[in-house]
């Protein structure tokens, strides 16, 4: 018989099995499985290559350059795992059966801020990919997750850490 912690506790695992998973486009999914390629195929053997030459070099109990690669490598092989756990959870977004009419990931959105008129255009991006220099930002962030689902026309309310922001949705869009 399954008991009722049993029950709550499969939903809890789901959820956070769930959370883990991430979107991205295509270009962002080969960034993620170019870097993973680089640290192990380059960076995994030259962090090797350090440990056996500072290994040459004598007394390993007071060896300051083995510890020091020994760390590195640990730092790599930590991110190497991340990054693995990261590819095995990614999800690439099909764009062809994204709404044009609302705000969604993937949308290329011109607003307007209604308190001082300065129109931005920004394309919604999964957070792994945003860069507000060329104009990405994340969903996640307070002004992604304040537009999501809204429609042209519509204004979003954006709580950001200096008050509210109301902002127009003038156009949406997809590359």
């Amino acid at each position: 018989m399954k008991s009722r912690c049993d029950g709550i506790f499969s939903v809890y695992i789901k959820k956070e099995i769930m959370s883990t998973v991430s979107y991205y486009t295509a270009e962002g999914l080969k960034k993620l499985r170019e870097e993973l390629d680089q640290l192990k195929s380059i960076e995994r053997p030259k962090a090797s290559q350090a440990i056996a030459e500072a290994r040459d070099k004598g007394d390993l109990s007071e060896n300051a350059e083995y510890d020091a690669a020994k760390e590195a490598q640990g730092m790599l092989e930590m991110r190497i795992a991340k990054l693995e756990e990261v590819h095995s959870n990614a999800r690439l977004i099909d764009e062809t059966h994204l709404d044009v009419s609302k705000v969604l990931v993937l949308s290329n959105v011109k607003i307007k801020n209604q308190a001082n008129g300065m129109e931005l255009k920004y394309t919604l991006v999964a957070e792994s990919e945003a860069d507000l220099k060329s104009g990405k930002i994340s969903v996640t962030s307070p002004i992604g997750k304040g537009l999501l689902g809204k429609s042209v026309g519509q204004v979003a309310e954006i709580t950001v850490p200096n008050g509210k922001l109301n902002f127009e949705v003038l156009e949406i869009s997809r590359d």
